[in-house]
């Protein structure tokens, strides 16, 4: 039998695998602590989970042997953080362990993980406007994820609303967490709430669409879905730097590339590299991400690929280079088309390849248009193989009235800045 000390000693290192400091000062950073077994794309999952939260990263530092890591981020955010869910979700994140004997050992991912059940939720209320982003957030905070939503308004002022979820508790299938879900929306729907389902979807549910996407425009297909970086003056509407600078330099280390980065900040930036060396399949062995004066991101990686050399081949060098700095310049696609007398909205970001989509993309949406006052008619969530790339595409048709209130431009900058975070 195990002794006292063995076993304490075991809790002890489970409990220190993430570890949260959190700030005293409001202009201060939380401190996020991650020590557990390495695997590609780490990085890009707990970045993603820390997008997922709000949070935005000023700060991070990542060393690895190829078997253990150790990665420190610096974080900043709204103060209603739940710290103490974060740090769940940043365990779950974690490749996993076992205690069977004295050392922890790391059980690398043979299989890929078991798709999320997904679940309906159907409502039927009376339309107010702001209402989709009061019910987007309230989905987010009860840590429902949207894989798809179709909205749509009728012309007696009723909106039938159908929230494809996931849920990131795994508890939806039970009824405490059915009622719960639907307690909250009454809370925030009031008497506008007129009926509401929640069931699990079948299997034959999928979040992509294998057509062509002949619901948007061609006028925009083919500049919002380019791979190749465009004019950097030319598609965006926002008089922002958007500069960045990619080098790859293979002298200062015998078994590294390295990596340098430049560019200027926005929203899920270092989520943006991340998922770009997952998708590669890249293992960061050492890296330091630092935001400066002027909202500037510096970033020095040190990496290998999958096969655990340095990256000589020059044509592998210029489209690692060229991917990362298409990524940083159009982390997301935003354009408005006409349709009829009425707009469209449309924005799209790619999927990572393991299926996963950018976090809290409708949500921002959703604010945006409430803070410029604009009333949404219907809205709806697809994916699409484009260009042999999955994306995720957000349509939301504007409710203009007798006339459009706001300027196409500011509607259109008015987005993106949300989505990129530029006012922050």
């Amino acid at each position: 039998m195990e002794s006292m000390d063995t076993i304490a000693r075991r809790k002890m290192l489970f409990d220190d695998v993430v570890i949260i400091n959190q700030a005293e000062k409001e202009d201060e950073a939380t401190v996020i602590t991650i020590n557990c077994p390495d695997k590609t794309g780490l990085g890009c999952d707990l970045c993603r989970t820390i997008l997922f939260f709000g949070l935005s990263i000023v700060r991070g530092d990542v060393s690895t042997d190829g078997k253990w890591c150790y990665i420190v981020f610096w974080v900043v955010g709204k103060p209603g953080t739940l710290w103490s869910l974060l740090k769940k979700r940043l365990l779950e994140a974690c490749p996993s362990c076992s205690s069977a004997n004295t050392l922890i050992f790391y059980h690398p991912e043979s299989q890929p993980p078991k798709p999320a059940d997904v679940f309906l939720i159907k409502f039927c209320c009376h339309d107010r406007q702001g209402l989709l982003h009061d019910v987007t957030h309230l989905l987010c905070e009860l840590e429902l994820v949207i894989q798809r939503v179709k909205v749509s308004t009728t012309p007696d002022g009723m909106v039938m609303d159908l929230f494809f979820v996931t849920d990131t508790r795994e508890l939806l299938h039970t009824t405490k967490r059915k009622e719960d879900t639907h307690d909250h929306l009454k809370a925030v729907l009031k008497d506008d709430l007129l009926s509401c389902e929640i069931k699990m979807v079948g299997p034959n549910f999928t979040a992509c669409s294998n057509g062509p996407p002949s619901f948007i425009p061609p006028e925009i297909t083919e500049d919002m879905f380019n791979l190749e970086l465009l004019d950097e003056n030319k598609h965006e509407s926002v008089s922002v730097s958007v500069s960045v600078s990619v080098m790859i330099d293979n002298s200062l280390s015998p078994a590294h590339t390295l990596v340098q980065i430049v560019c200027h900040d926005h929203k899920g930036v270092l989520y943006d590299i991340m998922r770009t060396l997952k998708d590669y399949n890249i293992q960061i062995s050492y890296g330091r991400f630092m935001k400066k004066d002027r909202k500037i991101c510096e970033l020095d990686l040190f990496i290998v690929q999958a096969d655990g050399k340095k990256i000589v081949d020059p044509n592998k060098q210029s489209a690692l280079c060229s991917r990362i700095r298409m990524e940083l310049v159009r982390p997301l696609r935003v354009g408005l088309v006409n349709r009829g007398p009425d707009t469209e909205l449309v924005v799209a970001n790619p999927v990572e390849l393991c299926g996963k989509g950018r976090p809290l993309v409708f949500y921002d949406i959703t604010l945006a248009l409430k803070m410029l006052n604009m009333d949404i008619f219907s809205a709806e969530i697809s994916r699409h193989l484009i260009g042999g790339r999955e994306w995720e595409v957000y349509r939301v048709l504007l409710n203009e009235g007798d006339k459009l209130c706001v300027q196409k431009g500011k509607i259109e900058e008015g987005v993106r800045k949300m989505l990129m975070g530029w006012d922050r």
